[in-house]
């Protein structure tokens, strides 16, 4: 049984984008059918077209097609990506999860597996607690939490049981290998949760 699993993601520069990239690697190598999507961006065209980082980063993205309720729907496992806005998700996420109040008020969520990761540009960026805000979400929508713990070695390392995160150094830096790594355990391990999960039902 082939498990359906939607990555869906913010990235404002390409940071949290390339861990995404590295979590719907792992769910694949899980034998997951994936899709890695985007939200829509929602700044003015005035404030990203005037960074050349940002404006650059949408351009290279601009083949990633934009998440919608249907996608939450087809997915079996939901992992949302995004970097913290003062501890918590960005507003474009968040806009994303204000627009599911439909397939809540019907169950549609109920009893998908869901997970989450997140970049911050400085260190103690309020990492963990985005994490725990997005799953807050996932508590209201029914849904079942699936972390990366520390299942193995290399999360000791990436020191992050609650999911993966980078610290980029204000843009500077792209994930480094433990980051990575950690991004396709937390892909892999949700794939096959969510697989033994189907498997039971």
């Amino acid at each position: 049984m082939q498990a359906k699993v939607a990555i869906i993601y913010y990235s404002q520069t390409g940071t949290t984008y390339e861990l995404a990239k590295a979590v719907e690697e792992g769910a694949k190598n899980a034998g997951a059918e994936t899709r890695l999507l985007k939200v829509k961006e929602t700044a003015p065209d005035e404030v990203w077209m005037g960074n050349e980082n940002w404006k650059k980063h949408q351009d290279e993205t601009d083949h990633i097609k934009e998440a919608t309720n249907d996608d939450l729907e087809w997915a079996d496992a939901i992992i949302f990506g995004t970097p913290t806005r003062y501890g918590l998700p960005s507003a474009q996420l968040k806009n994303f999860i204000d627009q599911t109040g439909a397939l809540w008020a019907k169950g549609a969520l109920v009893n998908k597996i869901g997970s989450s990761f997140v970049t911050t540009a400085t260190a103690h960026g309020g990492q963990e607690q985005t994490i725990l805000a997005i799953n807050t979400a996932f508590y209201h929508w029914g849904m079942i939490i699936v972390s990366p713990g520390y299942v193995e070695a290399s999360q000791f390392a990436s020191g992050n049981p609650y999911g993966a995160s980078f610290t980029s150094n204000n843009a500077q830096l792209d994930p480094d290998e433990t980051a990575l790594t950690a991004g396709r355990l937390q892909g892999r391990r949700v794939a096959e949760v969510t697989t033994q999960f189907l498997k039971g039902k």
